[in-house]
């Protein structure tokens, strides 16, 4: 959530947020989140941020990650 990106990470986070609106909420029964595209995106990465701990990339998947999930709980308030 910086505004110190690069033009090539501000593409990429451009790029990525709109890959983000694509996916699907569709919560599972007795409120797991199975079959949540954004929880399992979200599990994805952090897999890979384990793996390759200071990756740019994945921390600014992780910062947009969080960005869509408030844009959509906001969207379900109003």
């Amino acid at each position: 959530m910086t505004n110190n990106d690069t033009a090539e990470e501000q593409s990429f986070r451009e790029r990525y947020a709109q890959e983000l609106q694509k996916k699907k909420k569709q919560p599972g029964t007795g409120g797991h989140s199975q079959g949540d595209e954004m929880a399992e995106e979200r599990r994805e990465v952090s897999h890979q941020q384990g793996k390759t701990p200071g990756r740019r990339g994945e921390q600014i998947k992780q910062e947009e990650i969080d960005k869509e999930i408030v844009r959509r709980e906001s969207k379900t308030v109003e």
